[in-house]
């Protein structure tokens, strides 16, 4: 490998030249306090840095981002901190996926007009991963993924208590009142005990094991629990990889192929993935130049089983007992004969040479192949009348009898109708009625929201139904469980058949035939769609505005039309006069 030299360095377009312009810039950077030596000969390593005061998952990546400067220091790199959206999802509303690319856009616009040769990306909260991701690939320049890491277990009277996933389950129980307003504060204060991201296998889990397996992490980053010190020595590892990285001229371009985004498809099939990640695996893929589209995840999905019993496909444990079970690397070793082994990833070696000598250490954790946790994938692709490019279900984490289904609809336009009559005593609803809410897709939510996994209504709670059918082009939290079908596309905001259904029509899925459809004629269907007026805008100025007419339906990863790599030339350095 021919390594880069000093003069090499795209920084030195700034600080080398004997020019009024680079005069200004060295001045500059004294201004701070920095002398030429922190600098020449060095390659600058941008740390996009996440945090801030309301993102929790993120809470320690004001002390985590001084151990990647320590790391590239180490490697005589000179450390930049840029700080980006953090994109917290417990707090940012109506979703952070209206936000996701403006990170993605955010991180490559930082990385390209700052005098940066490289850059180590400090995320893990659901978006930001695909976002950050999304960024460096358009910008181009080496980098690395450093994950915040699972939050440590859950716990409330000796209950071991996951992320999300126990937060719907104890809200259900709270609903038919059977825990009172003191033991609701005391889960509270018990589900989320440190830094860190969600410990179930959702989102931030599915999409950091994914950034593994995809190899722009270390092996095993992804595992890491966030408040354990090899977490500390992973983020300062990162950094000392990096300025390797840098001098090898690494890029994502380098890194990233088809074969590497269908090792990510298989890794998140056997972790018991969100079904988030296909919107962000399509969206990073296409971001790369590689068409992946939910073919790729149904053609998974019926070969590779699921593996991690981690909640909410598995039944009992959380990331913190993946980790110390052999995590991604462990997980990867059992699926060698789904991977393609010889891509490379950002150490510098191929993912055959990283798992090499990867062990699992709990037969029950990460399941051999022989006993899945479920046998076949995670998720399943349907398609039919009712959703012509197809939805979403993750029949890993569904009542088996929801499989294959028909019953009559029970439709809502918005999500405050439905939540108030979902708490009606007197809905007309049974355990076999298909809950159907629309108009929350990616135009409609907007920004289609996690909004997909809809209460069982009230009346049959105290019953004590606890899963039934329900289908919206929203997306649902990956901490989330049970028979959601979601990311209809095309969503009924735009027209799309979802926007036809009537309360009554009956519904049938059948997950093992990958089908779904509505039991209407297509004359009838053809009627209520000459009848159908499309809704008004949601935005009327500002990024809303911009995100209304560029936004891509959730099957083709809702990204901006204007970002994808096909869309135009590559952007060019920036003048410098």
């Amino acid at each position: 490998m021919t390594r880069r030299t000093a003069a090499d360095l795209r920084s030195a377009r700034w600080f080398a030249d004997d020019s009024l312009r680079a005069f200004g810039h060295r001045s500059r950077m004294m201004q701070m306090g920095y002398d030429a030596r922190d600098w020449v000969g060095r390659p600058l390593i941008a740390i996009i840095n996440t945090w801030s005061d309301l993102n929790p998952c993120h809470a320690h990546f004001k002390e985590r981002v001084v151990d990647v400067k320590r790391g590239v220091q180490q490697a005589g790199g000179f450390p930049l901190e840029l700080p980006a959206m953090s994109l917290s999802e417990s707090y940012v509303k109506p979703t952070t996926m209206l936000y996701r690319n403006l990170l993605a856009m955010e991180t490559e616009e930082l990385l390209r007009s700052h005098p940066v040769d490289g850059a180590v990306l400090l995320g893990g909260c659901d978006k930001t991963t695909p976002g950050l991701i999304m960024g460096a690939i358009s910008a181009g320049l080496p980098a690395i993924f450093a994950p915040a890491g699972p939050m440590l277990r859950g716990n409330w009277k000796g209950k071991v208590l996951g992320s999300g996933s126990d937060a719907w389950k104890f809200w259900d129980e709270r609903r038919a009142g059977n825990i009172s307003s003191c033991e609701w504060t005391e889960i509270e204060a018990g589900i989320a005990r440190s830094h860190g991201t969600c410990m179930t296998m959702g989102t931030a889990s599915t999409m950091t094991g994914i950034a593994d397996a995809i190899g722009m992490t270390l092996p095993g980053a992804s595992s890491i629990p966030a408040a354990d010190a090899n977490h500390i020595r992973m983020m300062a590892e990162s950094g000392r990889r990096i300025v390797d990285m840098v001098w090898e001229d690494l890029t994502p371009a380098k890194l990233l192929s088809r074969a590497a985004f269908t090792n990510g498809i298989v890794a998140a099939m056997a972790m018991g993935c969100s079904t988030n990640a296909i919107i962000h695996v399509i969206a990073m893929a296409r971001r790369a130049g590689f068409d992946i589209t939910l073919d790729d995840f149904d053609k998974a999905s019926r070969t590779v089983p699921v593996l991690a019993n981690i909640r909410p496909s598995g039944d009992k444990y959380l990331m913190e007992d993946f980790y110390y079970a052999g995590g991604m690397p462990g997980l990867l070793a059992r699926l060698t004969g789904h991977l393609d082994l010889d891509v490379p990833t950002v150490n510098g070696r191929s993912l055959r040479d990283n798992i090499a000598h990867a062990q699992v250490h709990d037969d029950d954790v990460i399941r051999p192949l022989d006993n899945p946790v479920y046998a076949e994938g995670a998720l399943a692709v349907l398609t039919g009348n009712l959703a012509p490019n197809g939805c979403v279900i993750k029949p890993s984490a569904c009542e088996p009898r929801l499989l294959a289904h028909t019953g009559p609809a029970l439709v809502f336009d918005d999500y405050p109708s439905m939540k108030a009559a979902v708490e009606r005593d007197d809905l007309d609803v049974t355990p076999d009625h298909v809950l159907v809410l629309r108009n929350a897709g990616p135009l409609g939510g907007p920004g289609m929201p996690e909004w997909g996994m809809l209460p069982i209504p009230k009346k049959l709670v105290q019953q004590g139904v606890r899963d039934m059918l329900r289908i919206s082009d929203a997306r649902m939290s990956g901490t989330s469980y049970g028979g959601c079908i979601l990311h209809v596309a095309p969503e009924a905001y735009i027209g799309g058949p979802l926007a036809l259904l009537k309360t009554g029509d009956l519904v049938s899925v059948d997950v093992p035939k990958r089908t779904i459809r509505m039991e209407v004629s297509d004359d009838e269907l053809a009627r209520r769609k000459a009848a159908w007026t499309p809704p008004p805008p949601r935005y009327e100025r500002g990024y809303g505005w911009m995100f209304s007419r560029h936004i891509e339906q959730a099957d083709q990863g809702c990204d901006f039309d204007f970002l994808e790599t096909r869309f135009g030339a590559p952007v060019g350095e920036p003048d410098i006069f």
